[in-house]
């Protein structure tokens, strides 16, 4: 019994206090003083960051957005700009935090904060890219900014991180390039697809799937072969054996060896035609 009045007092006060705390920031955001806003959201942004608290957050952020204006031009308002940004990011808000990081640098080029800053930026559009079958300029945009970082910053605090996300995104672009290609391929469109995969070959040299690239690009080859008018036929041949032997050459002991030597037989077959 004794223990049950307990934990309801203990209830109660705790309720008391999130209500007094609650009242007192409602109370905060109405004043008109920016001093104590500033206190409160310097400590509202901390305990968020090491508590994981987006509630925390969510409330530094509300002060952030009054009192920024009203600093600009001011010692503080190096910090506050840079908080503002920062409280974004950590609420994941990949949108707004690089606008701010952004406007961070230009107004504060030198800061301390600088680099964070810089990586932040190019890391919140690393967040913003989407899956790789979808419109990649976010992509495209992140691999750029994360380029200024590195370049920047080459023995920089966050340069393990920017160059695995560097890595990681371009590997997608790799992924959605070669997806097109190979829906040519399986859709039949076979000019479409050798043209594609020659596009690939030249402009990923790197890539884990280039030499999938090298066998598709050989296999549409010989599918446009083998279905083409006479007329075309002999030539297109020859090209396909010419795609073999660049996968062979790069490929010696490649996994699709055994497909391309079966299609290698009917190629030399229906050239002694000719």
């Amino acid at each position: 019994m004794f223990l049950r009045i307990m934990k309801k007092g203990i209830l109660v006060i705790g309720l008391l206090m999130l209500t007094i705390s609650c009242g007192e920031y409602q109370k905060l955001l109405k004043s008109e003083e920016t001093a104590p806003k500033y206190t409160a959201a310097e400590k509202l942004y901390n305990e968020g960051k090491k508590e994981d608290s987006n509630k925390k957050l969510r409330k530094a952020l509300r002060l952030l957005e009054q009192i920024e204006p009203e600093f600009r031009g001011k010692p503080q308002g190096e910090r506050l700009v840079f908080l503002l940004g920062d409280t974004y990011y950590q609420l994941g808000d990949y949108y707004n935090a690089p606008f701010q990081f952004e406007r961070f640098l230009q107004l504060y080029p030198t800061s301390q904060k600088a680099e964070e800053a810089s990586y932040k930026s190019a890391a919140s559009y690393f967040y913003r890219s989407p899956r790789y079958n979808l419109d990649q300029t976010d992509t495209r945009k992140a691999i750029e900014e994360l380029q200024v970082y590195l370049n920047k910053y080459p023995e920089g605090e966050f340069n393990e991180d920017a160059n695995k996300m560097a890595t990681e995104l371009l590997i997608k672009l790799e992924k959605k390039a070669y997806e097109i290609a190979k829906q040519y391929h399986h859709t039949e469109f076979y000019k479409a697809a050798i043209a594609s995969f020659n596009n690939f070959i030249a402009d990923y040299p790197g890539s884990p799937f280039r030499e999938a690239a090298y066998y598709y690009r050989f296999d549409s080859a010989y599918k446009l072969a083998i279905n083409s008018f006479e007329v075309l036929m002999e030539e297109r041949l020859l090209e396909s054996k010419e795609f073999y032997e660049s996968y062979k050459k790069y490929y010696p002991e490649g996994e699709y060896i055994p497909q391309l030597e079966d299609s290698l037989l009917e190629i030399d077959k229906r050239l002694q035609n000719f």
